[in-house]
């Protein structure tokens, strides 16, 4: 401050409330105040609002987590009772196969005592080796009894 307005305001006593040269500076430090509280609560309410939405975010995900885990756990289930649905055909197609085996065998005793020609299928590389696919379809026909299901149980 100017030596003159020192003395100006040291001779008042109450500073800038009675001299209008400074009613300004007070105008514009109290709208100053105001504008930076004002812009502060923006502020807050702004990142209030983050919060909220963050926090309904992460609801939503563990929603969708919960879900999901769920989900894995049906298809874990209904994975666990495929694979044993498909342990139990393998096991029986083994048991088939050999049946046909001994079958085939009866046929070729039959064959050689009757010296009757008997048609003896042959056994496809996939009734020996499940696991390989394709296997074309056989032409016999595929009969099934439920001794032979209950020799399955375990």
């Amino acid at each position: 401050m100017s030596p003159a307005i020192q003395r100006q305001a040291a001779s008042s006593g109450s500073g800038s409330d009675t001299d209008p040269r400074y009613a300004n500076v007070d105008e514009r430090k109290r709208k100053r105040m105001i504008s930076n509280r004002e812009s502060a609560r923006r502020s807050r309410m702004r990142k209030q609002k983050q919060v909220e939405d963050l926090v309904k975010e992460t609801a939503q995900l563990q929603k969708e987590n919960a879900q999901l885990g769920q989900q894995i756990e049906v298809s874990g289930q209904r994975f666990r009772e495929i694979d044993s649905a498909n342990n139990i055909m393998r096991a029986q197609a083994m048991e088939l196969t050999d049946r046909l085996r001994s079958l085939n065998s009866v046929l070729e005793v039959v064959e050689a005592v009757s010296g009757f020609a008997v048609d003896i299928p042959e056994i496809p590389d996939c009734m020996l080796e499940p696991w390989k696919l394709p296997c074309p379809t056989m032409q016999l026909p595929i009969i099934a009894s439920a001794a032979a299901g209950d020799a399955l149980q375990y």
